[in-house]
């Protein structure tokens, strides 16, 4: 037994000088090829083996012809080891190349394919993990486009809403100073209009900031969905009933929700303004409220006659009036954004479809939260 512990004390000792040596090689090729890396682990483990079985040669007084063959077999496992050592960081450093310029590709704005053949399966995963985050920063380019083009069309439209406006302004202004105003009492009442026009404008404009901003803050309460269809109806019937429009909410269950009211009456409010100026005179704009499928949904059923089906898509862009003429009702194209953007921020979704005579902007939340809107 006391053999043992000698033959294994010195075995170890020969290893660990080994050891340490190849440690001290390791750090200083430790920015080298995962190659030059491999072949020197390889080296370290034959060096080890060698040096232990030398040492427990030495000390046990072997022959000088046994200890001749003990090391030709060891410097042969070296060989091979070596051999097989380079042969693997070869292929590992082949498959890492691969994957850099795959990887480069994919950095210039490309987009990243798996590259082809056998890789270890650290290799397979990253590349699989690059693939999956090329696809979602295709997705948000794609988006940032879209958005960036809804940016620039904002403003291009907002610039002339405001300069037709504020060239009114201008004029009814100039007119008054000069005393060429037949009737001051009108002029006073027309810029009033337009004055009320750009506040409403830059209100939406800001409120539309604070929605993409993420700075829209919710202060949810019980609310009846009767009680919150009820107040919008209120306030919308004056211009419903200027424009000759009828409105009729008697599908309207009383059901309760968790909302904010403010900001919910202001997307139905949105919602019947952009459903009563594009309704037709002795048309009829319908509210209706119901459970369906665990949620509540709020319905506004218009009779604009449709919208193209290429349009549908668009509706809640920001900016977004169509190919109709640009007319002062028509607002600033903002109402249906901040629609999206405050059930949104519900955890809700807003949808369009066209129905018979008209159209229907459908908005849901979830059960947890009970609301749904759908604007039809």
């Amino acid at each position: 037994m006391k053999d043992l512990l000698l033959i294994a004390l010195y075995a170890f000792a020969g290893a660990c000088a080994a050891g340490l040596l190849g440690a001290v090689v390791l750090r200083l090729l430790r920015r080298r090829s995962v190659a030059v890396v491999l072949t020197v682990v390889a080296a370290v483990a034959v060096t080890a083996m060698l040096a232990g079985t030398l040492v427990v040669a030495w000390a046990m007084f072997l022959s000088a012809h046994d200890l001749k063959v003990v090391t030709l077999v060891a410097a042969m496992a070296a060989v091979v080891s070596l051999a097989t050592a380079l042969l693997l960081g070869r292929w590992v450093v082949a498959g890492s190349r691969a994957l850099t310029l795959a990887a480069r590709s994919f950095g210039d704005g490309g987009s990243f394919a798996v590259p082809g053949g056998a890789a270890t399966a650290e290799l397979s995963d990253l590349g699989r993990e690059l693939a999956a985050t090329s696809a979602k920063l295709a997705v948000s380019r794609e988006r940032e486009r879209a958005l960036e083009t809804s940016r620039r069309e904002l403003v291009a439209w907002i610039s002339h809403d405001l300069r037709t406006p504020l060239a009114g302004l201008r004029a009814m202004s100039e007119a008054l100073e000069d005393g060429m105003a037949a009737d001051p009492e009108r002029y006073f009442r027309q810029i009033r209009t337009e004055v009320d026009r750009l506040n409403s404008m830059v209100g939406d404009l800001f409120e539309l900031s604070r929605i993409h901003a993420g700075a829209l803050t919710l202060t949810p309460t019980r609310i009846s969905m009767y009680d919150l269809v009820g107040d919008a109806m209120a306030g919308a019937d004056p211009l419903a009933r200027e424009h000759g429009v009828r409105l009729v909410g008697g599908l309207v269950e009383p059901v309760p929700v968790e909302v904010d009211g403010k900001e919910m009456t202001r997307v139905l409010a949105n919602l019947l303004v952009n459903a009563i100026h594009r309704t037709p005179a002795d048309g009829t704009v319908a509210v209706a409220a119901e459970l369906r499928a665990g949620s509540v949904v709020l319905s506004v059923t218009d009779g604009c006659g449709g919208i193209p089906e290429g349009d549908l898509e668009r509706v809640f862009d920001t900016g977004w009036r169509g190919s109709e003429a640009r007319t002062p009702p028509a607002g600033a194209g903002l109402g249906l954004a901040i629609v999206r953007g405050i059930v949104e921020a519900h955890a809700g979704r807003a949808a369009v479809r066209n129905v018979t005579g008209g159209c229907r902007f459908e908005v849901t939340l979830p059960a947890a939260l009970t609301l749904a809107l759908i604007h039809i």
